[in-house]
């Protein structure tokens, strides 16, 4: 039922975008001067504004460099990117509009348009370090309100490269995107969107996202690649109203200094009927594929398949919390994890790269894949198919050990208000997976190979009902005789 609705989803969206049609425009006709040096913010509004009341088109760019600050995208409206096109935002940080609905900053912006596109093979690149470094002598002198936590502006007040809220009928498509300020691109309450094609270079500047799909309905992201300093494709969700459903990711390839795929962290809503397929994800600091609901939102009916991650610091990490729960309960059930090839690092696996994750507490032992609700919220009906870890093990119990003794395992707290990252517990008592207050569990076909000796079990399970274990695959070292699975407060086991 769930791939014949988004099937259906992605038929409709194809069904249209072949029959929007309009006129071409060149935007030199309008008098804009690509030159890099010129400023074309109201030379490329005013030809959006021309295009979208002659009845819609695509207003194209040649080679050449279009400096600019904020413009609005408009209904029936494409920018075609040809190939050396770049649209070039601003070093002033005054440039930069905040808009007052969205309470966002960005170089593109669109509210509340049908139609709307950016296609071709040319750039937008945001120029973000230098543009959020001018924002910062801007707010020392007192110019504009920023609290500049931890030395740098809220991400509030430093440009997107896109933000586009309330929009139908979005194609983004061939286009380059690099450097933006703040997140590179965010789609909210969108409805039928494609994203096909792109190449993303995000490594600029602090909370650099490759792509967030906040509260969107009918959404495919395919062929794409993303180079991001924090998570590479991130689904959120802000509004308890909203939801993010109906979503297919096909063939995309992640490089991230936080999370490769990630849903979360804000999920006050949730996320709902998606289909994720063929992901490659490389040198990503923290889980190739986080799911965490800690707002009081849902996660359903979601299929993550064939994901081959190699030097990433975490396989995948399900996790429910309570940080700002108001009062609603948290669901994340029907999750289904197959065909995973991972291979952790030994090292930190961004290392080298612009904006590293934080070293974190070290030195502490490698983390396991972890499923970890908490006692009331607990996580159901996930399976695990297919599953191909390797770990290079070394866990050392000097650092801080976390046994599997009962009075261990019952003191691993909940840290049910934590920021949710794989690497919050700091120590788990297992070097394969950990799962604790969760019911229907399903491994089927899990190997699990560690390469040097781990003081540490293979798979440790606490306050859980119903396992089914089945072609469990456990290769150690050859002088490790303990035994790989452990299982405390765990009932209807069958294996």
């Amino acid at each position: 039922m769930l791939k014949r609705k988004l099937l259906y989803t992605l038929l409709t969206l194809f069904l249209y975008w072949t029959g929007v049609q309009g006129k071409d425009y060149s935007i030199m006709d309008f008098g804009a001067k690509p030159d890099g040096v010129t400023l074309n913010t109201h030379t490329i509004q005013y030809a959006i504004d021309y295009v979208h009341t002659a009845g819609g088109g695509k207003l194209i760019f040649d080679a050449g460099n279009y400096l600019t600050g904020t413009i609005y995208l408009k209904s029936n409206v494409t920018l075609h990117l040809a190939q050396g096109a770049v649209l070039l935002g601003s070093y002033n940080a005054l440039d930069y509009k905040k808009d007052e609905y969205i309470q966002r900053t960005a170089l593109l912006f669109a509210v509340q348009q049908d139609n709307i596109g950016i296609t071709g093979e040319g750039t937008i690149n945001g120029r973000g370090f230098i543009v959020a470094n001018n924002l910062i002598s801007y707010i020392q002198r007192g110019l504009i309100d920023d609290p500049l936590h931890m030395d740098r502006p809220d991400e509030i007040n430093r440009p997107h490269n896109i933000y586009f809220r309330e929009c139908r009928n979005v194609r983004v498509e061939g286009v380059r995107m690099h450097d933006p300020a703040s997140w590179n691109q965010a789609y909210d309450q969108c409805r039928q969107v494609i994203i096909d094609n792109i190449n993303v270079d995000c490594k600029s500047y602090w909370n650099n996202d490759g792509i967030d799909i906040v509260d969107c309905d009918s959404v495919r992201i395919s062929n794409s690649f993303f180079d991001a300093a924090d998570d590479g494709i991130c689904f959120k969700s802000h509004e308890p109203s909203q939801i993010c459903q109906n979503v297919v990711v096909d063939n995309c390839i992640i490089r991230s200094s936080a999370s490769g795929l990630k849903f979360g962290t804000a999920s006050k809503g949730g996320f709902r009927d998606f289909i994720i397929k063929n992901l490659t994800i490389y040198n990503t600091y923290r889980s190739a594929v986080t799911f965490a609901t800690v707002d009081g939102g849902i996660i359903e009916n979601i299929l993550v398949d064939s994901v081959r991650a190699v030097n990433v610091g975490n396989a995948f990490y399900l996790r429910i919390g309570d940080r700002w729960n108001s009062g609603r309960r948290p669901l994340m059930k029907n999750v289904t994890l197959s065909n995973f090839n991972v291979k952790l690092a030994s090292s930190k696996p961004d290392a080298g790269y612009s904006y590293e994750g934080p070293v974190e507490h070290l030195p502490r032992n490698i983390s396991p894949a972890s499923i970890i609700g908490l006692p009331e919220d607990r996580i159901q009906g996930i399976i695990l198919k297919n599953i191909d870890i390797e770990s290079p093990g070394g866990g050392n119990p000097f650092y801080a050990k976390c046994g599997v003794t009962a009075k261990e395992l019952e003191g691993i707290p909940e840290m049910r208000t934590t920021y949710p990252e794989f690497s919050q517990f700091k120590e788990l008592p297992a070097w394969g997976i950990f799962i604790r207050h969760a019911d229907d569990i399903r491994l089927d076909n899990v190997k699990l190979k560690v390469h040097t000796f781990d003081y540490r079990p293979a798979i440790v399970t606490s306050d859980v009902k119903g396992v089914i274990l089945e072609k469990v695959d456990v290769q150690s070292t050859l002088n490790d005789k303990k035994e790989q699975l452990f299982m405390y407060k765990t009932f209807n086991v069958t294996q």
